[in-house]
């Protein structure tokens, strides 16, 4: 018993490897272009600010992790903060369709990528959509297949990307001095404040991923030094990576050549580094990340609903099995490709930022409310709560503006999700008379 114990524990290492691989997903690849289009010269201080507001979200995971350690994770924190209620459960029905969004920005990412691979190889252009809907659909085909091929997949994939975007960040440095774009960083090319910040909540979805620590705790050795540890090296270290990344860009090229290449912009600007090749590699480390970040996200989805169910959050039919596999599987890739097909970049990346920073507004607050319990400091998970919501509040107020599409569909899947939850309380609690 005890050597299988000691198999199953993880070390620090692999904690932090958890963490960053959520974060350095998709996320930077999809949304690096976004950014620069709202902030401009200022693009790396608006992934510090999302940055800053993931650190202090940090500080209270790590604390709710310590004293509420479960598979669970944000699930659990919810429910440990509220019971199992109806606000609850609609926060936690809105965490799952936020898995559902991040899934479809990685699939809009992968297939923005693949056809300059294609075109590389001389091959006529292909719709995005084929590559869009084929990668979920491989992905979900090796899921059900085996989920140890997931998990090697996922381990081979973030040594991978996370060498190929520090050899990007290294190389891009030294590649800036003497480069006429480098002016572009000066503060006399940033956006004014409101839009920095702005910047920053739209691509807060780069971030999202190291709230995966806490479903892996329970099996984290010596947890009490190791978990903060984990959340603020994985958190720290990415931070320092996209604003480096950030800066390279910005300083690399022109704003009219970051604008043509928006939905790819990191691979354009690996180009005048070592020229094709570096396009080359950098569109394929793309393709890899954001691969093997749909293989990951879609169990993690579909294992959200499965949890919601066992916690009566959503109907127990969603503990079922299709093919050896929870019902929520099918569902979660069925509305990821509706999601993916239908919406644009824009739209799915201020959906995606809208609900983390709600959920995680909640989250900051349980580790407020229980401050004493988990041994935190209040005024730093206020902080935290505060600043998500403000957050929130400037993304939504901001892009009603310019993208009332995408705050139309921010709210609306909130709404439902919480309506939803009525309606399944009420219809559960009258059957149960």
């Amino acid at each position: 018993m005890k050597k299988k114990k000691s198999n199953d524990s993880i070390q620090l290492k692999d904690a932090i490897a958890i963490g960053i691989g959520g974060m350095v997903g998709g996320g930077i690849f999809a949304v690096l272009g976004l950014a620069v289009s709202l902030a401009k010269g200022g693009t790396p201080l608006a992934f510090l600010f999302a940055g800053i507001i993931a650190l202090f979200t940090a500080y209270s995971y790590s604390k709710l992790s310590l004293s509420f350690p479960d598979k669970g994770g944000t699930v659990r924190f919810v429910n440990e903060g509220f019971g199992k209620g109806i606000f609850s459960g609609g926060i936690n029905n809105v965490l799952w369709i936020s898995y559902i969004i991040m899934l479809s920005l990685y699939a809009t990412a992968f297939g923005s990528y693949a056809p300059n691979l294609i075109s590389i190889t001389g091959s006529k252009s292909v719709d995005t959509h084929i590559f869009v809907s084929g990668v979920i659909l491989i992905a979900t085909l090796i899921n059900y297949y085996s989920l140890k091929i997931v998990g090697k997949i996922e381990s081979i994939a973030v040594f991978i990307k996370l060498f190929i975007l520090i050899a990007f960040a290294g190389l891009g440095i030294y590649g800036l001095f003497g480069n006429p774009n480098v002016s572009q960083l000066n503060p006399s090319n940033w956006e004014n404040p409101f839009l920095l910040l702005t910047g920053g909540m739209v691509i807060f979805v780069a971030y999202e991923g190291f709230e995966l620590i806490a479903n892996a705790v329970p099996n984290l050795k010596n947890p009490k030094k190791n978990v903060p540890r984990a959340y603020f090296i994985s958190v720290g270290f990415v931070v320092l990576l996209y604003i480096v990344i950030a800066m390279v860009t910005v300083g690399s090229l022109g704003f009219d050549k970051i604008a043509t290449a928006k939905d790819y912009v990191l691979a354009a600007a690996a180009k005048p580094m070592i020229g094709q090749l570096g396009f080359t590699i950098m569109t394929i480390a793309a393709l890899i990340s954001t691969f093997s970040a749909i293989n990951a996200t879609v169990y993690g989805g579909s294992r959200v609903s499965y949890e919601l169910a066992e916690d009566d959050e959503l109907p127990h039919s969603f503990t079922d099995q299709f093919w050896n596999k929870p019902i929520g599987l099918v569902i979660t890739v069925i509305l990821t490709l509706l999601t993916a097909n239908l919406l644009n970049l824009e739209s799915i990346s201020t959906s995606g930022s809208a609900g983390f920073l709600l959920i995680f507004a909640v989250v900051n607050y349980v580790a407020y409310k229980k401050a004493k319990t988990i041994n935190a400091y209040k005024t730093i998970t206020l902080i935290g709560a505060i600043l998500c919501a403000l957050a929130f509040i400037v993304l939504i107020v901001q892009q009603s503006g310019n993208n009332l599409l995408g705050v139309a569909i921010s709210l609306g899947i909130i709404l439902i999700c919480f309506v939803i939850e009525w309606i399944f309380k009420t219809y559960t609690s009258k059957s149960n008379k």
